[in-house]
């Protein structure tokens, strides 16, 4: 069977070795191995990448649609805070799942490891 594409992983919570669906095992919590082939999924480490990563990005675009509120209506600090806290909470944890397959997809298709370092002569 063909490997998935960390594309399929993300979006689907498959493994990244057999295509089963058996990635996650809870909201954003990655099961310890997969059901159907074995693979330790707790070698692992995607850390705080991914929640880091989202929140630069979307914290850009939600500043960048703040201003444009702000400029074009200017409503009262109110407005913002309720409007752009909940928005940038929302996106993240909603897109927190696809992040962290995709990374945890990478690190298996480019064989990444602690301490490793290829060096091409």
């Amino acid at each position: 069977m063909k490997e998935p594409t960390p594309l399929d992983v993300a979006l689907k919570g498959l493994c990244p070795r057999c295509g089963n669906p058996t990635l996650f095992a809870g909201f954003a919590r990655f099961a310890p191995a997969c059901r159907a082939c074995g693979l330790d999924l707790a070698r692992f480490n995607v850390g705080d990448g991914p929640a880091a990563f989202l929140t630069l990005l979307i914290g850009g675009v939600v500043t960048a649609l703040a201003v444009w509120v702000e400029i074009a209506w200017e409503p009262p600090f109110w407005v913002h805070v309720a409007l752009w806290l909940p928005l940038a909470t929302i996106a993240v944890l909603a897109t927190l799942r696809l992040a962290k397959a995709a990374l945890l997809a990478l690190e298996y298709r480019n064989r990444a490891a602690e301490g490793r370092v290829d060096r091409e002569p």
